[in-house]
């Protein structure tokens, strides 16, 4: 699988075509008001995921996030990528090439779910609220920042609930990820959101 699809994160470093911001109704602020609710609320959970990029190419994993700040995805074999986001940076590792790549944690949209203050607004630009099948799907990016791509947050409407997430590049290449089996309200040690880890640093050959 392409590595650059197959991440959803680093996607979003490239150059996004500025989409166009509707003009939001009473009731798409509403429906942001209870997505801000529902991200605010959210402490931890750990789920499953299924990504697919724009080919089609699917992977699997698990997720954990812990807010504010912590996050981890862990692809089944045979991808050999993972992701931890904690002490405000992204840390991205092949293990099959033996490459790490950190990026500051405001640097991408998705940083924003991580916040301990989640506001879709200020410094965020809601751009689209839509509406089908028993989902609210809002659009977003920072504000004069959309260069940096866009993110889409995809919400159950009734119960509110996280159940997606899609980025957007420049060449308009959609990658999805989806949630499911989620465990809500676990603590989870730091252990798992710590780059640092010794197990990492001797696979990329860091003297100890």
């Amino acid at each position: 699988m392409n590595r650059r699809t197959l991440f959803a994160l680093p996607a979003l470093l490239a150059p996004a075509a500025r989409a166009a911001a509707q003009s939001l109704s009473d009731r798409d602020r509403a429906d942001i008001a209870r997505a801000e609710a529902w991200l605010g609320a959210l402490r931890s959970v750990k789920a499953r995921f299924l990504q697919i990029a724009q080919n089609g190419a699917a992977a699997e994993g698990t997720a954990w996030i812990q807010r504010p700040g912590a996050m981890r995805f862990e692809y089944d074999p045979p991808e050999p990528l993972l992701l931890v986001a904690s002490h405000g940076q992204f840390f991205y590792f092949d293990r099959q090439l033996k490459q790490a790549t950190t990026l500051p944690l405001g640097s991408t949209p998705l940083g924003i779910l991580l916040r301990e203050d989640v506001r879709l607004s200020g410094d965020v630009t809601v751009s689209r609220v839509e509406r089908s099948g028993g989902l609210i799907r809002i659009t977003l990016y920072r504000t004069g920042q959309a260069a940096e791509g866009r993110l889409t947050l995809v919400f159950a409407d009734n119960p509110v609930e996280l159940k997606q997430w899609a980025v957007v590049d420049a060449q308009g290449q959609e990658t999805r990820v989806s949630l499911y089996q989620p465990e809500y309200g676990t603590r989870f040690s730091s252990r798992l959101f710590d780059f640092n880890d010794p197990r990492f640093r001797e696979e990329l050959g860091i003297p100890q």
